[in-house]
């Protein structure tokens, strides 16, 4: 009897250390290119829940870039849905992009519309200007700025943690449109 009673113990021991090794990678770190971070961003998405990677979570990260006194910034922040079974996923999101960048605008002028003067010297009667401010997809009205994202995806995430990536639509929308065919493709590590 004594006997049964040690081996079930240490069947119960041995089950509860293997429960216990079997942790469900909640967290990612992933680089994106383009999707919510608009050009590029470097991001931390975390489960609300971490027992079940099929359940409610969020998204936050930031990018940016400087390339010849041009600079822009991003701060992408979504909620976002799991579907599925380990290790594929349907993700389904939704959030905001706070943007920045410098603000140079540009204009350029033409003359319309005029006549050669009678010492043969050309006069302007209607010069046009055309100013052109900054755009990323859809016109913007200065900076900073928000632009609304949504997200519809697939991810891969290892049962165990690893490499993981995901790719998917991530359609755009400010006050100036709505530009649905954008799209991210992201590269990370699950634990």
């Amino acid at each position: 009897m004594k006997k049964l009673l040690f081996a079930c113990l240490i069947f119960l021991f041995v089950h509860s250390v293997r429960a216990q090794e079997q942790v469900i990678p909640h967290r990612s770190v992933y680089m994106e290119l383009g999707g919510a971070g608009l050009a590029y961003s470097f991001n931390y998405d975390f489960r609300f829940d971490k027992t079940r990677m099929d359940s409610w979570g969020m998204r936050l990260g930031a990018g940016g870039y400087g390339i010849d006194g041009d600079t822009f910034f991003s701060l992408p922040v979504m909620v976002n849905k799991l579907y599925g079974k380990g290790p594929h996923y349907f993700e389904l999101g939704a959030g905001m992009t706070l943007f920045a960048f410098n603000e140079d605008r540009y204009s350029y002028s033409y003359c319309s519309s005029g006549y050669v003067d009678a010492s043969g010297q050309y006069i302007c009667t209607n010069t046009v200007v055309e100013n052109y401010g900054y755009e990323f997809i859809l016109p913007v009205n200065g900076s900073p700025n928000l632009m609304g994202t949504l997200n519809f995806g697939y991810r891969k995430i290892p049962v165990d943690g690893g490499f993981t990536w995901r790719i998917n639509l991530t359609p755009i929308f400010n006050n100036n449109g709505f530009w649905p065919l954008f799209a991210g493709v992201g590269f990370g590590y699950a634990f």
